[in-house]
């Protein structure tokens, strides 16, 4: 199993990715004939999370999709922040405990 923080780091490129392509679907809502991409997410069986962009089949907006997206990958990557946060203040506390 990898550690916590790995975990966490793996889910906050996970969120990245999956902002950047909702900004890029989102920055070419109007380009006629644009294929949108799209993010699968698969877990990692040490844990973490590995994604591949790939282009969706049928050309077109979904420029709602997206913008929910988006808005689910910011609090995705806060919150896999906040364990990073928890997982640093948690070994601090042991080692001052041991020490």
């Amino acid at each position: 199993m990898k550690p916590v923080s790995t975990i966490a780091l793996s889910g906050m490129q996970a969120a990245r990715v999956q902002l950047d392509v909702a900004a890029h679907n989102i920055a070419n809502v109007q380009t006629p004939g644009f294929r949108r991409q799209q993010v699968a997410q698969q877990a990692q069986p040490e844990g973490g999370v590995t994604t591949t962009v790939s282009l969706v089949n049928t050309p077109g907006p979904d420029f709602t999709g997206d913008v929910v997206n988006q808005l689910g990958a910011g609090y995705a990557f806060v919150a896999n922040l906040k364990t990073i946060e928890t997982d640093q203040k948690m070994t601090g506390t042991l080692l001052d405990i041991t020490a």
